[in-house]
């Protein structure tokens, strides 16, 4: 009788006889199947390979670049609204409010500064977003590794808590110096005269008035936000993953479904922690010098701008995110799946 044909796609494939099978790691991102198998090699490494030489030299430059490719497109097309969102957040109430809502951000912007005025420090997330997905999706990778059931799944709690690790580790890594300079260079702008006169202009000043530490003013914010960031999307995503999948892992994932359900995984992020979010802006800006801690800035919003001000910059937030996830999800799928095809991994 015929041996079972070994699953492939999403899930990972068990080595046929007398085969090593190698696997690439965006499999342990996009399914809930078994990525660790029982086969005689060594345990892989958090990039998802066994050895570095058993892979192609040009999958071994593009491990983790997957998300990164996705990101950057991602942030090409919805930056705008991160731009507006910040703006509202660092609207004070205490001094006259500088806009009157969305469209007024964006009039007002355009008018002064030309359409281009919408993607001021566009640069600072863009040349973040591959390390950013790096860390990201590789740390999750590795935690979900050594987080699987004797079958090979990954529940949701088990996949909170693997988003929760890779939130911190990116935030650490990468977000925090990223979305400092990312919020003082959007505040900059709104300066009478604005210093800084690009990226790198801008990262030398802070450095040399500030320090190193100047890239790292709300770490303590950013950690808890990008925590609970990635621990509510990948538990989201892993829940309606496993849902639509059923009894049968390797049910194909049609890109409109994963796009519905990155989009609902970032809706409920955006929903969730958009309190942190605003409080980690206000810890970036320029003016974080009239707040001690992280808690002294959530209670003087509080007190002098009640507890609305805390969800500031929502709608344009919900608008990026929702998108932010659909189409980073839907590319890094189907960058997978095309290196199924290319390079048979079972």
């Amino acid at each position: 009788m015929a041996a079972p044909r070994a699953p492939r796609a999403l899930a990972a494939a068990a080595p046929a006889p007398g085969k090593a099978k190698l696997t690439h790691p965006g499999k342990a991102i996009l399914a809930g199947g078994p990525l660790r198998d029982a086969d005689p090699r060594p345990a892989r490494s958090a990039s998802g390979w066994a050895r570095d030489t058993e892979a192609p030299p040009h999958f071994r430059v593009g491990r983790g670049y997957y998300g990164g490719l996705a990101g950057g497109i991602e942030i090409c097309i919805t930056f705008p609204t991160e731009y507006v969102k910040t703006q509202l957040q660092l609207d004070e109430r205490s001094h006259p409010p500088r806009y009157r809502g969305i469209g007024d951000c964006v009039r007002q912007t355009v008018r002064s500064h030309g359409v281009l005025g919408l993607y001021r420090g566009l640069s600072s997330l863009l040349y973040g977003s591959i390390p950013k997905a790096a860390v990201r999706f590789g740390m999750f990778e590795f935690l979900s590794n050594h987080m699987r059931d004797a079958q090979g799944r990954l529940d949701s709690t088990r996949g909170l808590l693997c988003g929760l690790g890779a939130g911190v580790a990116e935030a650490v890594v990468v977000v925090c110096p990223m979305e400092t300079i990312k919020v003082k260079f959007i505040h900059d702008q709104t300066s009478p005269n604005p210093k800084y006169r690009g990226f790198f202009h801008g990262v030398r000043e802070i450095v040399r008035e500030q320090g190193v530490k100047g890239t790292y003013q709300g770490l303590t914010a950013t950690v808890l936000k990008q925590g609970s960031n990635q621990a509510i999307r990948f538990f989201v995503m892993t829940s309606l993953r496993n849902w639509y999948t059923g009894d049968n892992p390797n049910k194909p994932m049609n890109p409109l479904i994963t796009g519905v359900f990155g989009a609902i995984a970032g809706a409920a992020s955006v929903f969730g922690n958009t309190p942190l979010d605003v409080i980690k802006t206000r810890m970036q800006g320029l003016e974080a010098h009239k707040y001690r801690n992280t808690w002294d800035c959530g209670l003087q919003i509080l007190r002098k701008e009640g507890l609305k001000a805390f969800y500031k910059g929502t709608v344009p937030r919900l608008g990026r995110v929702c998108l932010d996830v659909a189409i980073v999800f839907i590319i890094y799928d189907e960058v997978v799946k095309l290196l199924n095809k290319v390079w048979k991994t079972d």
